[in-house]
């Protein structure tokens, strides 16, 4: 399975943003999005589960964010609202065949290359 995110760009705080996953194949069980800010480690910021239903997000950035996917097109989003600047990093996919959401990057066996989201103040 190969993912490839896009939809990144240079937004103003408080502007909106949705990030794309697709995947190459059927898409994976569990689907997560991570980011890396410069200097520091890579960190979960949103997971789901198959069918949808289970979500989980890093807490700043809960009522802010949403993660979806549908199914049918191997896809899954990131819809992103009321940016900060604290949000700028690389965004990344990720999806690991087992079922469950893990806030750990050593669970996910699939990643997309990143797409950078930078939010000016």
């Amino acid at each position: 399975v190969q993912l490839q995110a896009s939809g990144g760009g240079l937004v103003q705080a408080g502007d909106s943003l949705r990030l794309s996953c697709a995947a190459s194949g059927r898409t994976p069980s569990t689907m997560g999005w991570f980011r890396q800010a410069p200097g520091k480690e890579r960190e979960f910021v949103a997971g789901i589960n198959l069918s949808g239903v289970r979500k989980d997000y890093l807490d700043s950035v809960k009522g802010r964010f949403t993660i979806s996917r549908v199914n049918a097109a191997n896809t899954v989003y990131l819809q992103m609202n009321s940016l900060k600047a604290e949000d700028t990093a690389v965004y990344y996919c990720a999806g690991k065949p087992q079922p469950g959401i893990s806030t750990s990057t050593s669970s996910y066996y699939y990643w997309g290359q990143g797409t950078q989201v930078t939010v000016s103040s």
